[in-house]
């Protein structure tokens, strides 16, 4: 358990605490890209900072101050120009880099001034991957974004999904590195939420390893060999907020102190056979959590993984908790934590910052079967696949997948639309 005053420092992410500060030093995943097309502002709120999320008309992301420098009008309602926003109030423009660009009454009025020269709002820089736009709001020189080879994967589909989950991030993260509960929460309780009261085979070890980029839990279970793959490589919880399945990334991004973004990308490879194949635009979707009765939505994987997040209160209270020994990679990756913040104050680098722009450029991730994500599974095969066969009937893990995202990746997968099970949603 951890005391009152050390929970606070894991979980308060404002600017100037030690969790905040720490956070500052990675790029972070905040949108998908697809969502300013048919608005290119949105108003978002990171890290306890409010700020407006931009894509200009010459292509370029900016991710600013939600208010104004002159009178603190708000930008979420600002114009998009050329190059940067400009304030619906007074028109003054500011650039990706938060610098006013124009002033209109005084350029005009009085040019001499020069006024706009001492002009500057916050602002971070963002760059898009994949079809998401990930944003750094620490301190200068800023690292190269870390690409994962996944996200480089082609001849593939891929979806973005978000939820607002109204909790703080850690207990959203600390369920990447937990195999235990997927016996009981995604198994034995989803077995009996669709009426059955079989028992899934329980888990006889667990073990856990730190890597560079996060740690790995590995996990047997009754009828398992040894030489499987989740125990001999396992999943990776991957540092600071994420999680990495190889079928799809998830990432708990601190909203405030009680408000976590959960921002997935999901890869689905085409068929062998359907090559090559390039998808116009990566959809994103907005999760639903609760049906319109307010009831929590349970039929989904990461549904119920989000139901248990927030069962633990905005902001879980570890003083009151009893670990056990499934929890040992929790405590590890406390422990990181707490460690990574010490670095952070005496100026260093903390875990998982690439400086090498080479070496950020492709970063391999463990995963077992990547065999077929690179090179895919005949369309014939897809029915006899422990994930793919169920993808052929609707989304996995988050439910309210609308109509034509699952019409386009049946499309693009070359197999009936109408194959959608019932209960997936609108």
């Amino acid at each position: 358990m951890l005391s009152e005053e050390r929970n606070r420092t894991l979980t308060q992410v404002g600017p100037g605490t030690p969790m905040g500060e720490l956070l500052r030093r990675y790029w972070m995943p905040i949108a998908g890209a697809s969502e300013l097309d048919a608005r290119p502002t949105k108003p978002v709120r990171l890290l306890c900072e409010d700020l407006v999320l931009y894509k200009d008309k010459g292509g370029r992301f900016g991710l600013v101050d939600r208010q104004c420098a002159h009178r603190r009008a708000d930008l979420a309602y600002g114009m998009v120009e050329d190059c940067g926003l400009r304030c619906n109030y007074h028109g003054w423009l500011f650039d990706e880099t938060g610098a006013c660009r124009e002033i209109p009454y005084d350029d005009l009025a009085d040019p001499a001034s020069n006024l706009k020269a001492g002009v500057k709002i916050k602002a971070y820089p963002v760059r898009e991957c994949a079809g998401l736009l990930f944003a750094y709001m620490g301190p200068a020189p800023v690292p190269p974004l870390p690409v994962y080879d996944a996200l480089t994967w082609t001849n593939g589909w891929r979806e973005v999904v978000t939820s607002d989950v109204p909790c703080n991030w850690l207990q959203c993260q600390e369920n990447s590195c937990d195999p235990v509960h997927f016996e009981w929460m995604h198994d034995n309780w989803g077995a009996r939420l669709r009426g059955s009261e079989e028992l899934s085979p329980k888990h006889l070890k667990v073990a856990f390893d730190e890597f560079e980029h996060g740690f790995l839990y590995k996990r047997v279970r009754e009828g398992q060999p040894e030489g499987s793959h989740f125990w001999t490589v396992g999943r990776v919880a991957l540092w600071p907020i994420g999680f990495f399945l190889g079928q799809h990334f998830e990432w708990r991004v601190p909203v405030d102190d009680e408000n976590t973004l959960s921002i997935a990308l999901f890869f689905a490879r085409v068929p062998r056979g359907r090559e090559p194949y390039v998808q116009k635009t990566v959809p994103t979707w907005k999760s639903p959590l609760t049906y319109p009765n307010g009831e929590w939505i349970t039929s989904h994987v990461i549904n119920q993984d989000i139901l248990a997040w927030v069962g633990q209160g905005r902001i879980a209270d570890r003083s009151k908790e009893y670990l056990s020994g499934s929890d040992r990679g929790i405590v590890m990756m406390r422990k990181r934590y707490f460690d990574e913040i010490e670095k952070v104050r005496r100026g260093e680098d903390p875990k998982g910052v690439v400086r090498d722009a080479a070496a950020a450029a492709c970063i391999e991730l463990p995963l077992a079967e990547r065999a077929q994500f690179v090179e895919g599974l005949p369309i014939e095969d897809w029915p006899k696949d422990r994930l793919m066969g169920r993808r052929m009937h609707g989304h996995v893990w988050c439910y309210g997948q609308p109509a034509e995202v699952w019409k386009d990746f049946a499309e693009a997968m070359g197999f009936d639309p109408g194959l959608r099970a019932a209960g997936e949603g609108p």
